[in-house]
């Protein structure tokens, strides 16, 4: 529920205000992998795609980000081209938005804050790429991502392909079980690994159609554990890269992000970008092949759940 202080500062673009009213399905995107995860053009080309499949598949996208100090739930064309394009807008997690929006400030949403500001509009379905977790070496830099946190408190599914190859997934997994976060793989017994099918380790729980997926979520949420759920779904195997040829791509990005100092909310753009790079844009390809596969199952499971 939004509060009576943010509410003049929240805006609902007029299909999704409408598409909630009515109690339509609403499928959440984020923006910071319009704004820090892809290069353009191909951000906003996908950005695009992305919604049009969201549409096909039953549900209205809603695209949120923060703009000149107001939060947007749904962005026009124009504005979604804008910040495609501007250098100026900022990464924002949940823990920014406050600072942002004081500013009058413009900002791509994190998972965190995708998370929280969808909760709040009264959106229970949320598509990304893959969600952050515990990076490597946590143990020395206790970098872990306020992704998992707000997973542990934020009532939203969240359809990604796994975690972020560049992650510890182990350790990622872990972290969720503490957080009591269910983790619900689709059509798979595997943990997906973003760029590639399996991370060798397993889900904990497989599903393989909607109405079943739609049904433990809906329970899980009668709990009342106040949780999100995690729904890991696998890119599609035709679009999938090579385990080892990904994984060396990986490693030489880690190492040289550890030498040139790169860390924070640097880190995980600076990884993807140089990546891209050593993959000879491959990586990228996947990248877009997963997110437009997480908005076609978002979209379904959004229809699926009761309204």
């Amino acid at each position: 529920m939004i509060s009576e202080t943010l509410r003049p500062l929240v805006d609902l673009e007029p299909p999704v205000a409408a598409a909630l009213a009515a109690g339509r399905p609403v499928v959440a995107l984020e923006s910071t992998i319009i704004t820090h995860g892809m290069p353009w053009p191909a951000n906003v080309e996908t950005a695009r795609a992305v919604e049009q499949v969201v549409r096909d598949n039953g549900a209205e996208p809603a695209t949120i980000a923060v703009l000149d100090g107001r939060i947007r739930v749904g962005l026009a064309e124009a504005e979604l081209a804008a910040i495609g394009r501007s250098a100026d807008v900022v990464k924002a997690s949940g823990r920014d938005l406050g600072a942002v929006l004081a500013r009058n400030g413009s900002a791509g949403t994190t998972v965190s804050a995708t998370m929280l500001i969808a909760a709040l509009a009264g959106i229970g379905v949320f598509a990304t790429g893959g969600v952050g977790g515990v990076h490597r070496g946590a143990e020395e830099t206790f970098d872990v991502s306020a992704d998992l946190t707000e997973l542990g408190r934020t009532e939203v599914v969240v359809v990604c392909a796994g975690v972020k190859s560049i992650l510890d997934i182990g350790k990622t997994l872990e972290y969720l079980e503490t957080q009591r976060v269910p983790v619900y793989a689709y059509g798979s017994d595997d943990f997906p690994a973003f760029y590639t099918r399996s991370s060798g380790l397993r889900a904990d729980h497989r599903f393989d159609d909607v109405a079943s997926l739609a049904r433990a979520i809906s329970l899980h949420r009668a709990l009342g554990t106040g949780t999100g759920v995690m729904v890991a779904n696998p890119i599609p195997a035709a679009d999938a890269l090579d385990p080892a040829f990904i994984d060396r791509a990986i490693a030489d990005a880690v190492a040289e992000a550890a030498a040139r100092g790169v860390s924070r909310k640097a880190l995980t753009p600076f990884l993807l970008s140089r990546i891209n790079e050593l993959s000879d844009g491959r990586s990228l390809a996947a990248n877009v092949a997963l997110v437009r596969n997480n908005a076609a199952l978002a979209a379904r499971i959004a229809a699926a759940l009761p309204r």
